[in-house]
């Protein structure tokens, strides 16, 4: 019997449909080769944190002792984050499920009151498979950053539905590493079009000083000298500088929020204020400069 037939008709089957996939993929996103920041601008960075606390290691149903890292976040940390952006007039973007609207109320409050955007994060950090639940969650959490600080969030940090953050108004998601640059997502068919302003995990600070990082083998923890990661981080910064970029950096208040790795950015960010055109705004605003200048066609 032969079977050379059947196995390459597989094969062929195979390769289409992975043509098929990565033409869908293709046709979904739209890329910005550049863009056109605002005048005397030659780059963009973005200052976000993830304020978790301790809702990720309460789902992973992790020991107390992570638990009690996910509290100095919320009881320190973000306290430390925010007084750091305050003194370099840099306003950020606090990505922030809805429950910590519980848990931490007044650490939310000051951060809004200081400037920085306060942005979705979903409700207790997961998206209910049932869409339901899910619409349910997302408008739970909606409601609890507009009641804390008066103002609707637009932007997320989230694995929800783009249709349904459309619905509910939102402007962007900063989620996907689809590019270095903002990118457009939307149907195969080009509607509903939402900006994805992206991020790296080279650039997220629980990927090197995340120790037991949900409760993982020791072959997979990380505690790095932040030293080290500021010449990564500055290397980050100075490629998309020469190439008149972005820079979107992802940090928890309980990773750091701790002292050595306030320092460290600290002189992160001095260093960065010594070139010129340098842009430190809020997601909100890069956001609205993309979709201004470079709306979606």
């Amino acid at each position: 019997m032969d079977t050379s037939t059947g196995i390459a008709s597989d094969l062929d089957g195979d390769i289409a449909a992975l043509k098929a996939g990565a033409a869908a993929s293709d046709a979904s996103h739209r890329r910005l080769p550049r863009i056109e920041w605002p005048e005397g601008t030659r780059m963009a960075v973005n200052f976000t944190a993830d304020f978790d606390a301790m809702l990720l290691r309460r789902l992973f149903n992790e020991p107390p002792s992570q638990l009690a890292k996910g509290e100095f976040g919320g009881r320190v940390g973000i306290w430390r984050l925010v007084e750091l952006f305050d003194s370099h007039g840099i306003k950020a973007t606090i990505f922030t499920p809805g429950r910590i609207c519980e848990l931490y109320p007044r650490a939310v409050r000051a951060a809004a009151d200081s400037g920085h955007e306060i942005a979705d994060h979903m409700w207790e950090h997961q998206v209910p498979k049932d869409r339901a639940l899910e619409r349910d969650h997302l408008r739970k959490a909606k409601a609890a950053l507009e009641k804390l600080t008066g103002r609707a969030p637009v932007g997320t940090r989230s694995w929800h539905s783009r249709d349904l953050l459309l619905e509910e108004g939102f402007l962007y998601n900063s989620h996907d590493s689809l590019d270095a640059l903002p990118t457009w997502v939307s149907a195969a068919d080009g509607s509903g079009p939402l900006l994805n302003l992206p991020f790296h995990y080279a650039i997220d600070d629980a990927m090197f000083f995340s120790f037991a990082w949900l409760n993982t083998e020791n072959d997979a923890q990380r505690m790095m000298d932040p030293d080290h990661v500021e010449e990564i981080w500055w290397d980050a910064f100075l490629q998309q500088y020469r190439t008149g970029g972005y820079l979107n950096i992802c940090m928890h208040p309980f990773v750091s929020g701790r002292a050595l790795r306030i320092a460290m950015l600290d002189r992160l960010i001095n260093r960065m204020k010594t070139m010129p055109g340098v842009w430190f705004p809020t997601c909100e605003q890069v956001a609205r400069h993309v979709v201004s200048r470079h709306p979606f066609r």
